[in-house]
């Protein structure tokens, strides 16, 4: 049965808290922006708290990046130091899981993220977080890959090695202990 996309009383306030404390942590990630219009979002949009609760209880320490110049949407990005902990060890999408005949991880990139109502980050996004900070220094992220290179069975990750961002290939169906992925919400 799906999650209900609820979260207690107790557990926004908790949520808000952490993310408030994580803002005014690390201003760089977001200079210019209010914390006080940020939390006026949040609160108007339960399902986005939801959503902010379960990239915290998975290990992604979600953090405001910026706002979308389109939409003027809050932007939240996973920015814990290495993938979140609670996200690795899975392939890549549903397809990848039920192509594996044996050894199969417990789910999927792409379903886990959408089950949390987020998105994995796009190439962009992860060379766009990466200029806020050195993250996956040890560990890689498994980002939305392109239909003709999914369609041929290759899956893309990335990760900073040498001080350089680093986008590589591997079968979808792949998966590994450090490899897990990072998640994106616009609020």
């Amino acid at each position: 049965m799906p999650k209900a996309k609820e979260i207690t009383t107790r557990q926004r306030d908790d949520v808000l808290a952490t993310l408030k404390a994580r803002f005014e942590a690390h201003g760089p990630r977001h200079p210019g922006l209010d914390w006080a219009k940020v939390q006026t979002r949040l609160v108007a949009n339960k399902t986005a708290l939801w959503t902010l609760h379960e990239m915290e209880e998975s290990g992604g320490e979600p953090d405001v990046v910026g706002v979308h110049k389109a939409s003027g949407e809050v932007v939240f990005m996973d920015c814990s130091a290495q993938s979140p902990k609670g996200r690795r060890s899975v392939c890549y999408d549903r397809e990848a899981l039920e192509s594996r005949k044996e050894h199969k991880p417990k789910s999927s990139a792409v379903e886990m993220a959408a089950a949390m109502g987020a998105t994995l980050l796009t190439e962009d996004e992860y060379r766009t977080l990466q200029k806020l900070g050195p993250f996956d220094t040890t560990t890689s992220s498994w980002v939305l890959t392109p239909a003709k290179i999914r369609k041929l069975g290759g899956a893309l990750f990335c990760d900073r090695r040498y001080d350089t961002i680093f986008v590589y290939h591997n079968g979808a169906e792949s998966y590994y202990a450090a490899r897990g992925f990072r998640c994106s919400l616009r609020v």
